[in-house]
C-alpha cells in the first residue's frame, strides 16, 4: 500500500525522494502516526510535500489512494493495511485513573470465574468487561487491561499484569559464546574461586625440581596437576517474558561464568522455581528435568545463583496452582525454600535497576526467602555476591 502511495505521487509529478519516503517510513515505525488514518494523512504530507504547490496534487492522490477508508472498519474492509496496525488497533489503552477504578478479583475468584465463563460462552467478544475477549477490561483475553489477568491468544507481554497464560510460548536458549563488552563482569567473577591441583600431572614443578636435583646430584624433574578453580557453581536462569528485556546483559553475564567457572551447571526456568527445570528452551515441554532430581544430584557444597527479574504475580510465589504457565501442586515459595535449605550458599542476581526493586511486590518476597541475599547486575553488585558465596 505505502509503495503504490509513493508511486502514484511520483506519477503525478510530486517531487518526492526515496529519502523523504524511507523518513516516512521510519516515523511509522516509530509510531508518530498512532495507526489513524488522520494523522497518517498530515505526518505523510508534512514528510513528502516541500512545496506547498503541489499540496493540491498530494491530495488528489491520497484520496484516490486511500478512497473510501473513512474509519477504521472501512480500513480493515476495503484496504491492504499492514497486520501491525490492525492488531494495535484492536489494543485497549486507559489512563492511570481508569485503571484504578479496574478492580482485581484475587486467585480463587479469579480461576473460578473462568470456569464460568468457559462454559457459558458461545462467541467471539471484543471491548467488553465479563467475557472472554480482547481489547477491554475483562480478566480474560489479550490486548485489553486488568491489574490480575489471564492471558488469552496474545504474543507478548503488554502491562505486565497477567497472572496465568493460557498460551503455548516459546523461549530461545541463551547465548554462551557472546563476545562480552564489559571484561569488568569476568574480573568480578573471579572472587569465587577455591583452587585445587587435580587431574594428569602435566605442569612443571619447577621448585621441587630445583629442591630434588639438589638434593640428588642430577636433574630430577617433577610434574604437578595444573592449579584449577575447583568451586562448583549450580545456575538457574529464568527466561521468557519480562526477562526479554535483559537478554543481553543476562547473556554476557553467562558467557562470562563458562569461562571462569570450569564446574557450572545451568538450568531455565520461567518467573519462579517449580517441580521442574529444562535445559533446551525448545524442548521445555516435552525434556524436563525434575527439580527433586537437581536436588539430588548436586551436593550442598555446590554455590547456587538464580539470576531473573523477580517480576511477576505474587500467586506465583505465594499460592498452588499460581503459575503462570502451568498448575503447580506446590507453591513457588516451597521450592526455593528447598533449595535455600539444601545449598547455604545462594544468592539471587537481578538485572532490574535496584532503586525500583521496593515497587515490586514479587521482588520483596524473593528477596524475603533469599534472605535478603539478592544483588542487581552490576559489577559492584557481582562483588557482593561472590563475596557472599564464599563466606
Amino acid at each position: 500500500m505505502f509503495v503504490n502511495f509513493f508511486l502514484e505521487l511520483r506519477e503525478a509529478r510530486v517531487p518526492v525522494s526515496l529519502r523523504e519516503y524511507l523518513t516516512l517510513m521510519e516515523a511509522m515505525k516509530r509510531g508518530v502516526a498512532e495507526y489513524s488514518i488522520d494523522e497518517f494523512y498530515y505526518l505523510s504530507r508534512a514528510a513528502l510535500v516541500k512545496d506547498e504547490r503541489n499540496l493540491d496534487k498530494f491530495d488528489r492522490v491520497f484520496g484516490s489512494v486511500f478512497k473510501g477508508i473513512e474509519s477504521l472498519l472501512d480500513a480493515m474492509e476495503k484496504a491492504e493495511i499492514p497486520e501491525e496496525w490492525l492488531n494495535k488497533l484492536a489494543e485497549k489503552y486507559l489512563t492511570d485513573d481508569e485503571k484504578k477504578q479496574i478492580e482485581a478479583m484475587g486467585w480463587d475468584k479469579l480461576m473460578e470465574t473462568l470456569k464460568k465463563r468457559l462454559e457459558e460462552q458461545k462467541g467471539r467478544h471484543q471491548g467488553g468487561n465479563k467475557w472472554i475477549g480482547s481489547a477491554g477490561t475483562s480478566p480474560f483475553g489479550a490486548h485489553g487491561y486488568n491489574p490480575e489477568g489471564i492471558r488469552i491468544g496474545q504474543e507478548k507481554n503488554r502491562n505486565n499484569r497477567a497472572v496465568k497464560v493460557w498460551d503455548r510460548r516459546e523461549f530461545k536458549d541463551l547465548d554462551g559464546n557472546v563476545e562480552l563488552g564489559i571484561r569488568n563482569i569476568k574480573v568480578a567473577l573471579r572472587r569465587l574461586r577455591k583452587f585445587a591441583r587435580t587431574g594428569a600431572p602435566d605442569e612443571l614443578d619447577l621448585d621441587t625440581t630445583i629442591k630434588e636435583t639438589a638434593n640428588h646430584g642430577y636433574l630430577d624433574v617433577h610434574m604437578r596437576p595444573e592449579r584449577r578453580n575447583a568451586v562448583k557453581v549450580l545456575v538457574f536462569f529464568d527466561i521468557g517474558g519480562s526477562m526479554d528485556s535483559h537478554i543481553e546483559q543476562v547473556e554476557e553475564l553467562f558467557s562470562a561464568a563458562k569461562t571462569e567457572f570450569k564446574h557450572m551447571e545451568y538450568f531455565y526456568f520461567h518467573n519462579c522455581l517449580y517441580e521442574g527445570v529444562w535445559k533446551q528452551n525448545r524442548r521445555r515441554f516435552t525434556d524436563r528435568t525434575p527439580t527433586w532430581d537437581v536436588l539430588h544430584k548436586y551436593p550442598h557444597d555446590y554455590k547456587v545463583v538464580f539470576v531473573g527479574d523477580a517480576s511477576m504475580s505474587p500467586y506465583e510465589i505465594m499460592v498452588p496452582g499460581g503459575s503462570v504457565e502451568h498448575v503447580n501442586e506446590e507453591a513457588g515459595a516451597v521450592w526455593l525454600e528447598r533449595i535455600t535449605r539444601t545449598y547455604p550458599h545462594a544468592v539471587w542476581l537481578n538485572p532490574v535497576a535496584q532503586r525500583h526493586w521496593d515497587y515490586s511486590e514479587s521482588t520483596t518476597i524473593i528477596r524475603r526467602l533469599f534472605s535478603q541475599r539478592m544483588y542487581p547486575i552490576t559489577i559492584e553488585g557481582l562483588e557482593n555476591a561472590m563475596r557472599e558465596l564464599v563466606r
